[in-house]
């Protein structure tokens, strides 16, 4: 142990989960893998599934899935201008029927408590998506809130990116 280290409080000091626990860690990023190939052999671009990704993390204010989420999006060619908008993604046109439907879904899965809610959303993206496309855009939507909720809980930093 470093002596000259400050002392820590070992009740205000982050528990990064994914690193004291590695294997469960593990088997979260293969979950996450595994969803998003189903994504891929549904037919979901990779556009959509980091918009859900950004909105469950919006829900959720994880602050840190934001950080990488809308810089994995901006890589892949989302426009500025629709994640601006995400959070109003009903008042706005700029999103496919499609994108809605998933969004919708997204939102349902993350606010599981608010039952007319998750009904009505839910509802919606049976009209509008497959079987397939309903099943996937649910296990991506759960697996984005583990992937919150672990780093919610461990406190997982933001970093300033360099210029």
């Amino acid at each position: 142990m470093d002596e000259t280290a400050a002392p820590q409080n070992p009740i205000t000091r982050s528990v990064f989960l994914d690193k004291e626990n590695p294997a469960v860690w593990k088997a979260l990023n293969g979950l996450k893998l595994k969803a998003r190939e189903a994504a891929e052999e549904a037919g979901l671009d990779r556009t959509l599934t980091e918009l859900l990704n950004i909105r469950i993390s919006q829900i959720n204010g994880c602050a840190y899935c934001l950080d990488v989420h809308v810089s994995d999006a901006l890589d892949n060619g989302e426009s500025t201008q629709r994640l601006a908008v995400l959070p109003a993604w009903r008042e706005t046109t700029l999103f496919t029927a499609k994108e809605r439907a998933a969004l919708a879904l997204a939102e349902a899965v993350t606010n599981v408590s608010d039952f007319a809610a998750r009904e009505r959303d839910s509802g919606y993206a049976r009209h509008h998506l497959t079987v397939e496309e309903f099943s996937v855009i649910s296990w991506l939507a759960i697996t984005m809130n583990a992937f919150n909720r672990l780093s919610i809980v461990s406190e997982h930093p933001v970093r300033r990116r360099q210029p």
